[in-house]
């Protein structure tokens, strides 16, 4: 397939890329500075902005599937939804967060007392997007939520899957590599179950 990655140098954005390679997908690495990217076969690269719509939906014009892994506060959810319906992309995927993710029914992580002042920006507009998302009826879209604790590491392969509450193994700890993280991400590309739906990976 051919497959957009937005925010392609970024630390999950460069492991979703590693991980479409590896299946032999066609990727199209979009980043501001592209140049930080070590050139791959299969892999074109190539600078671009998400809060340039018109620039970005010539970009995707002609992907079969979008992922949107941009921090959420360096991006506008109507501007990067709004390429994406320009460029008629048949799916856009958004690599999410973990904050609007339930701890209990009705109850989001970023809302508990001790989630940390320092990420909350962040978490909070990340629930903005994804309550953009759910408003829209024209584009298939899939919002993609990492664990809690979300960090490069082990390729494992093992992993579960869930919907809008947080996941918690055995240990007691909320966490996903950004690798194994990527498998899911691809998965869901390769063969979709979540249509405009919010699912989440962890272990």
């Amino acid at each position: 397939m051919k497959i957009a990655v937005i925010g392609a140098t970024g630390n999950a954005g460069s492991r979703i890329v590693t991980e479409l390679l590896s299946r032999g997908h066609q990727v199209l690495g979009i980043a501001r500075h592209p140049e930080k990217m070590q050139p791959r076969p299969g892999l074109t690269l190539t600078q671009g902005d998400v809060k340039d719509e018109a620039g970005l939906a010539k970009l995707l014009t002609g992907q079969e599937a979008a992922i949107h892994s941009v921090r959420f506060l360096g991006t506008d959810a109507h501007s990067a939804i709004g390429a994406a319906k320009k460029s008629r992309v048949k799916r856009f995927l958004v690599v999410g967060g973990a904050g609007s993710l339930e701890v209990a029914p009705g109850s989001a992580l970023v809302d508990t007392p001790n989630f940390p002042p320092a990420y909350k920006p962040e978490a909070s507009a990340g629930r903005d997007f994804l309550n953009t998302l759910k408003t829209e009826r024209e584009l298939d879209w899939t919002y993609v939520s990492p664990s809690v604790f979300f960090s490069p590491g082990e390729r494992t392969g093992k992993f579960r899957l869930g919907k809008d509450q947080v996941l918690t193994g055995a240990d007691g700890q909320s966490k996903v590599s950004m690798e194994d993280y990527a498998i899911a991400l691809a998965d869901e590309i390769e063969n979709p179950k979540h249509s405009r739906q919010r699912f989440t990976v962890g272990y």
